[in-house]
């Protein structure tokens, strides 16, 4: 199973969306500062977790969620 998922900065306005086959471990790296890209933004909470059979249909959906489309269905989440 590979997850999509969205994490929303608690502090600032800012939106991350990744795949991972191991989704609680993924946010804790990102809420523990472990990951560059995130660091500045920490913490985070959890808007939206969803569940795909394999690796493509996850990163099919993640690059909907990180298009114009996708960011403005998250912000609705936030």
């Amino acid at each position: 199973m590979y997850y999509t998922y969205a994490i929303a900065s608690i502090n600032r306005k800012y939106i991350y969306v990744g795949i991972s086959d191991d989704v609680d471990r993924r946010i804790r790296v990102h809420n523990n500062g472990y990951n560059k890209t995130t660091r500045s933004y920490c913490p985070f909470k959890t808007i939206l977790i969803e569940e795909h059979a394999d690796r493509n249909k996850a990163r099919k959906r993640e690059k909907y969620l990180k298009s114009g489309c996708g960011k403005e269905f998250l912000k609705t989440l936030v």
